[in-house]
């Protein structure tokens, strides 16, 4: 019996952090598949996934990027800035070469596109937890040229890598059809303030005018959406 408690005490605290119930029970029943890992507790957006962080120091957070209210990449800097130990490893169905490079900056330790399923979150799960750094070869490659100077960083190749953090999270909630009244309440920004982040969105993106930037954004957003259908 004391034997089988201390085999226990060895797993690994997962802490999911997903809006979509189905994904959450999804993640958690491939991450019960794996004798070394437990699912520690799981929250469905950035506010409870932090009061969880603080309350069970998980050992490793697993955030979804498209969260309501806070992003996650704000969750992750929240995370990243109070406790830097706890790695984090990060779900998107958006494009890996726009984000990944963003996300380590803020301090993630991963990045794993949602279409990679079971098998490929189980191994990003276990290399992070190694202390290693988990994103595709390709993503990995491209990283290690833009420090090399060989290439420019990869997420600048997208129009959108011009966008600053914010502007980039403004420009998603643009894409899921959001008035600048709503996002102004959602981000805690005045609707000044969030006029002025369209106005340089546009620019960045040579559009002409607030009708063109929301089919732009909402354009980008659907494309997302239809190409990152999930195996989890």
């Amino acid at each position: 019996m004391m034997k089988e408690r201390s085999t226990e005490t060895k797993k690994r605290g997962v802490l999911i952090v997903d809006d979509h119930a189905v994904l959450r029970e999804g993640l958690a029943h491939i991450i019960g598949t794996d004798p070394s890992l437990y699912v520690c507790g799981m929250a469905e957006n950035a506010q409870k996934g932090f009061e969880l962080v603080e309350k069970l120091k998980p050992d490793i957070v697993l955030v979804d990027i498209s969260l309501p209210g806070k992003s996650g990449l704000e969750l992750v800097k929240d995370i990243h800035a109070i406790y830097p130990e706890i790695p984090i490893l990060v779900l998107s169905m958006h494009e890996e070469s726009l984000f990944a490079e963003r996300l380590l900056r803020a301090g993630a330790r991963g990045y794993l596109m949602k279409s990679e399923g079971g098998e490929k979150l189980l191994q990003a799960i276990n290399r992070i937890l190694e202390g290693n750094i988990f994103v595709s070869d390709e993503i990995s490659s491209r990283i290690l040229e833009g420090f090399t100077g060989k290439k420019s960083s990869p997420f600048k190749a997208s129009p959108l890598g011009k966008l600053s953090d914010r502007e980039l999270e403004v420009f998603q909630l643009i894409g899921k059809g959001l008035s600048s009244r709503q996002i102004a309440e959602q981000l805690h920004l005045s609707i000044k303030t969030v006029e002025a982040y369209r106005a340089s969105i546009k620019q960045k993106l040579k559009l002409q005018s607030g009708t063109e930037l929301v089919h732009y954004a909402i354009s980008w957003h659907q494309t997302n959406i239809s190409s990152g259908q999930t195996d989890f």
